[in-house]
């Protein structure tokens, strides 16, 4: 299908350290609590960390990532490990975010019709099918790094994409509660419910593809494109 153009590799490659870009472009992504600015050997160190994590992901999956097998692979101490990310969720959850950020550059300023350039209801339908086959190609990552239910939907990435879908759908039904409508969209592309709708109901991504163009269409009172 048309929308298949944004299935991409299941984790960007990790950037060589640069200065920071400017804040204000961005939307926040990780706390800044956990990540203060870093020096350059810093950086350099948590990318090194970071690129053995998603090697051993690719080589034997979620389940060979340990803390020690991290250290391991990068040649580190395991105490550097800890340090730099707490623990393996939190080692997880860093390598989400920086797939996040990849992704929320892509909406943000990248080409149309995923970023600027395109009316909000293209926007609104390329977003959606973007995050759904990031989602996929990275089930496995995103359910063990998913945060505990109470601070799921604080968590700072899901802030970030219900911005920029609450804003959208404001361009799109101005009148509508479009917190909420970003909720409900938001819902139909967790990770939990699209594990259960591909891998225990056997349902193909081009199903779950047509599924959120149609109720996009639904919820904004428009057709669907044909």
């Amino acid at each position: 299908m048309l929308y298949a153009v944004f299935m991409s590799s299941a984790l960007p490659p990790f950037p060589e350290y640069q200065e920071p870009r400017d804040a204000h472009q961005l939307l926040e992504v990780g706390p800044a609590s956990d990540e203060p600015c870093l020096r350059a050997d810093a950086a350099r160190n948590r990318a090194r960390l970071l690129e053995a994590a998603a090697r051993l992901i690719a080589e034997h999956g979620v389940a060979g990532v340990t803390m020690e097998a991290v250290a391991a692979a990068a040649e580190v101490g395991k105490g550097t490990v800890f340090r730099r990310f707490g623990d393996r969720t939190g080692l997880l959850m860093a390598l989400l975010d920086h797939s996040a950020r990849q992704l929320q550059a892509d909406f943000l300023s990248g080409p149309p019709p995923l970023g600027p350039g395109a009316a909000p209801l293209e926007r609104l339908r390329a977003f959606g099918v973007a995050v759904l086959y990031r989602s996929a190609e990275q089930l496995d990552l995103q359910l063990a790094a998913q945060p505990e239910p109470t601070r799921r939907f604080a968590h700072p990435a899901a802030g970030s994409l219900r911005t920029h879908v609450t804003m959208l759908l404001r361009q799109i039904v101005p009148d509508a509660d479009c917190e909420l409508l970003a909720h409900a969209l938001l819902s139909s592309l967790d990770p939990a419910l699209i594990h259960h709708l591909t891998r225990q109901r056997g349902m193909p991504m081009e199903r779950l593809e047509t599924g959120w163009l149609d109720l996009v269409a639904r919820l904004t009172g428009t057709e669907p494109p044909r």
